[in-house]
C-alpha cells in the first residue's frame, strides 16, 4: 500500500469517528431535551386548579353566579364553587366576624367597605357590574302601579329591603330624591325576601332590582321608574385575605370579569361597570 493510499484511508477513518461523535452528542442533547420537556409538563400539571372556592355574594347575584359556578367547574375539573347568598351587610359582618370565605361580591361599595376597612380583603375590590331598581308588582299589576309615587297609594301593601341592605338604601335614595314618604308593610333583609313577598301574594309591590324581576319571570310584573337612574348600585368583588384557595379563587374572579362572565351577567339584566 502506497503512502498516498494510507493517508486517504486515515482521513476517512477520522471523518467517520467525528461523525459518530456528533451523532452521540445529538442523541444526548435530545435525551436531555426530553427530560426538560417532561419536567416542564410536570410543572404545568402541578399548577392545575383544584379544590373548593367559597363565595359570599349578594342575593341578587344568585342566578347568574350559580350559572358561572357551574361553568367554572366544567372548565376546571376537580374544582367546586360553593355559595352563600344573602344581604350584603349580613355577609360583610360574617366575614369580619371570621366566617371562612375566599371571595366577596357585594351589592354596594358601602358594604364592601365594611370588609376593606377591617383589612379583610386582599387587594383593592373591583366593580364588575351595576344594577338598577325596578318595581315588582303582582302579575297583571292589579294595583295599577305606574310610578314610584303610586306606591304611596292608601291600602297598597308595599315591601322594601331594609335600609342597611344595598337595595333598601338605593330605594330610600330614590324616594328621598322624589320627596316621597313610604311606610312599607315590612322591611326585608335581602332583595330575594322582598321579591318573595310579592310572589306569594303577601304584598302588592316591592322595590327590587331589575335583575330580580327578570329572574322571577311571569311570577311578577316589572314597572320601571325614572328615579331609579339616580340610585344605581355598583357591585364590587374582592379576594379575601383569609382565602384558603387563593389561586382558584382568583380564577373564579377572572371568569366573572371576563367577556364570558359579563355576557352571563348582562343576560341577567345587570349593567356594565
Amino acid at each position: 500500500m502506497t503512502p498516498s493510499v494510507r493517508r486517504t484511508r486515515r482521513m476517512l477513518e477520522l471523518a467517520g469517528a467525528g461523525a459518530a461523535a456528533l451523532l452521540t452528542l445529538s442523541a444526548c442533547s435530545s435525551s436531555s431535551g426530553s427530560s426538560n420537556t417532561a419536567s416542564d409538563s410536570s410543572g404545568s400539571a402541578s399548577s392545575k386548579l383544584s379544590g373548593t372556592v367559597t363565595v359570599f355574594a349578594a342575593a341578587s347575584l344568585q342566578e347568574s353566579f350559580t350559572a358561572l359556578g357551574k361553568e367554572f367547574e366544567q372548565q376546571h375539573p376537580g374544582t367546586k364553587v360553593t355559595f352563600s347568598f344573602g344581604g350584603s351587610d349580613t355577609l360583610a359582618a360574617s366575614i369580619t366576624g371570621g366566617a371562612p370565605a375566599d371571595v366577596f361580591a357585594a351589592a354596594s361599595p358601602k358594604t364592601m367597605a365594611t370588609v376593606t376597612d377591617a383589612k379583610d380583603a386582599a387587594g383593592a375590590p373591583v366593580t364588575f357590574v351595576r344594577n338598577q331598581l325596578e318595581i315588582a308588582t303582582l302579575p297583571g299589576n292589579p294595583g295599577k302601579v305606574a310610578s314610584l309615587k303610586d306606591l304611596t297609594k292608601p291600602g297598597l301593601k308595599v315591601v322594601l329591603c331594609d335600609k342597611t341592605v344595598p337595595c333598601g338604601a338605593a330605594a330610600q335614595k330614590a324616594l328621598d330624591a322624589s320627596h316621597l314618604k313610604l311606610t312599607p308593610v315590612s322591611y326585608e333583609q335581602d332583595v330575594k325576601s322582598a321579591l318573595n313577598k310579592v310572589e306569594l301574594k303577601e304584598a302588592d309591590a316591592a322595590v327590587v332590582y331589575k335583575t330580580d324581576v327578570h329572574a322571577a319571570g311571569d311570577k311578577v310584573e316589572g314597572v320601571e321608574f325614572p328615579e331609579s337612574a339616580k340610585a344605581v348600585n355598583d357591585y364590587p368583588i374582592a379576594l379575601l385575605k383569609s382565602a384558603k384557595n387563593a389561586e382558584t379563587a382568583k380564577a373564579f374572579i377572572a371568569l366573572v370579569r371576563s367577556a364570558e362572565g359579563q355576557k352571563v351577567l348582562g343576560e341577567a339584566g345587570f349593567l356594565k361597570p
